[in-house]
């Protein structure tokens, strides 16, 4: 499955957060709890450089809480890094964001200056919701529809602080192709741009090997089928997601399962953990240097493979020919 879905003010918001950077004291990126890595943006890690960076995992109340804790251990241990769970159901855990802000900028905080922080994150991860919350007033418009926020602005939130809010943003080039998939199962990408079936059948086959109690117990299964086909097909005759005939209605069945997990109702998921992320990596970049290996292989092979013998044996004689008029030149000086 490839992800085409980078529109024009996702491009043109990149570009101001590039350009705003300088005059920012401290990053907040907005990451979906239950897939911190998939949702964490490489450019924003790319140009931050050394400002720290708070790094919120909101949805917290949909991601399992257990795996969470790994993710924060795993994400303070870079340099700079502050996490904070959060969630639209805990606005009070969500204040606390203000005194994290004045901790990692204790010196501009001792100042007259106010501190300007940019917050970031990918379409649909709750910033705005979270904005709100940190005004006590309705600022930003939010919605379940990706992609609302569509310019960058300032908002002053007092207490000294400044927020540069900015749009979700994806990027053009998502490398791991199961963040791909991850991406989509968790609502960040509208409809339009993925695939249900294809989708439905990656979420169905995590779910049903990590989470396999809660798939059996939510779909009222006897007995847990070992593949995904067989999952949807056994979850689709419960739910009634049948066409005529009694035939399983795999598209239907799919939708439902994707709801229903962005929706909390599957329980407390999250869809990657620091092990599994650390697998995919070594896998990327063995992927990648094969590419690089098969790419000059096959330059080679068209080089080789471009001679005849007859025409192979024409080259060897005329390299010959010049290796000794070359020889002769040198002699004769």
């Amino acid at each position: 499955m490839s992800l085409h879905w980078f529109p024009g003010h996702m491009h043109k918001a990149l570009k101001e957060i590039k350009e705003s950077l300088n005059q920012v004291d401290i990053l907040i990126e907005v990451l979906d709890a239950r897939i911190p890595y998939s949702s964490e943006n490489p450019e924003i890690a790319r140009i931050r450089g050394d400002k720290p960076c708070l790094k919120v995992l909101n949805k917290f109340d949909l991601a399992d809480p257990d795996i969470t804790a790994q993710w924060q251990a795993h994400l303070e241990s870079e340099r700079g890094v502050t996490t904070l769970t959060t969630s639209n159901g805990n606005p009070a855990n969500s204040k606390q964001i203000i005194q994290l802000i004045r901790s990692a900028c204790a010196q501009k905080a001792a100042s007259v200056k106010s501190i300007n922080a940019m917050i970031t994150g990918i379409p649909n991860v709750g910033k705005s919701t979270l904005i709100n919350i940190l005004a006590e007033r309705t600022i930003a418009k939010t919605g379940n529809e990706p992609a609302i926020t569509k310019s960058q602005q300032r908002i002053n939130l007092g207490s000294g602080i400044v927020l540069y809010d900015t749009p979700g943003v994806l990027w053009p080039k998502i490398e791991n192709p199961n963040s791909i998939y991850r991406l989509a199962a968790s609502g960040a990408v509208k409809n339009t741009a993925m695939e249900y079936d294809d989708v439905g059948f990656y979420a169905a086959d995590y779910l049903i090997k990590a989470y396999p109690q809660l798939m059996k117990e939510r779909f009222k299964l006897e007995e847990l089928p070992d593949t995904e086909l067989a999952f949807l097909e056994a979850a689709a005759k419960k739910r009634g997601a049948l066409m005529s005939g009694g035939r399983v209605n795999l598209h239907k069945i799919c939708e439902v399962l994707l709801n229903e997990l962005q929706s909390g109702k599957l329980g407390r998921i999250s869809l990657e953990t620091p092990a599994m992320v650390a697998e995919e990596k070594i896998e990327m970049a063995e992927a990648a240097a094969k590419k690089i290996a098969d790419k000059a292989r096959r330059k080679q092979k068209f080089k080789d493979g471009s001679l005849t013998p007859e025409k192979q044996d024409r080259k060897e004689k005329r390299t010959e020919k010049r290796e000794a008029q070359s020889k002769r030149m040198k002699q004769g000086r």
